[in-house]
């Protein structure tokens, strides 16, 4: 199963960017979705997550209030969000599908964000 991110890139402190990860139909519409995100020399860690339907949406303390998860069942994408960022999360963004079918995860390859201060 391949899940294929876009968006990254380099933008500037207090700047915007929106990720997207688009999934096979038959994995998006059964998994709740998620976002990581791994900086140099650090462990991979947990951004925001929403449930298969859209109803029930978490975060990371560190992004609360500036990141927002959504999908769109229709396009099998979902898409992160990210305002006022910091040099701080200049990562690697991971998109991940947790499927409650199977009780399989899987992972795309990662988009690169580099945010400048």
């Amino acid at each position: 199963v391949q899940l294929v991110e876009s968006g990254g890139g380099l933008v500037q402190a207090g700047g915007s960017l929106r990720l997207s990860c688009e999934a096979p139909r038959r994995t998006f519409s059964n998994s709740a979705m998620g976002w990581f995100r791994q900086a140099p020399g650090k462990e991979r860690e947990f951004v925001a997550r929403i449930s298969w339907d859209g109803t029930s949406r978490y975060y990371a303390d560190s992004v609360q209030g500036r990141f927002t998860i959504s999908r769109d069942n229709a396009k099998n994408t979902v898409y992160l969000q990210m305002n006022s960022l910091k040099s701080e999360d200049t990562a690697v963004y991971y998109c991940k599908a947790e499927s409650t079918v199977l009780d399989v995860d899987y992972w795309g390859k990662g988009t690169l964000v580099t945010v400048s201060s």
